[in-house]
């Protein structure tokens, strides 16, 4: 593998863990949206990763969505809360999006300093150059 293709496999996952972080934040700062049991819950994202075929790297190939029912919640002091005093949340595990937050972040860093390791090893080339 050449010093470009270094790059732009590690380019590719950057672009990969960069959604995936905009996906958990997403997901996070929804996680105590409330809303009245005759709509759908908040849903999460979760993105879904796909192998380049030529094992150059990977693509985003979509987001999923998560459930639209969510769970229902007994808060009958709501303003949105229904004759029964029940709201609908999202059905989102905070503890799991903080460890997928870890693991997106140090995969983000990786790559990036591969990036920077393989540029660095672009220009002592062009150094040897000169």
């Amino acid at each position: 593998m050449s010093i470009f293709g270094a790059i732009d496999t590690a380019g590719s996952s950057l672009t990969l863990h960069r959604t995936w972080l905009d996906a958990i934040s997403d997901n996070i700062a929804n996680v105590n949206t409330v809303r009245p049991t005759n709509q759908s819950a908040f849903q999460a994202r979760y993105v879904v990763a796909q192998s380049r075929g030529d094992g150059t790297g990977v693509d985003v190939a979509g987001i999923a969505l998560g459930s639209a029912q969510g769970r229902l919640v007994h808060d009958p002091m709501n303003p949105l809360a229904d004759a029964q005093g029940y709201v609908r949340l999202p059905d989102i595990d905070l503890s799991d999006q903080m460890s997928q937050l870890i693991m997106s972040q140090r995969g983000y860093q990786a790559n990036l300093a591969t990036v920077e390791r393989a540029q660095a090893a672009y220009q002592q080339a062009i150094g040897l150059g000169r």
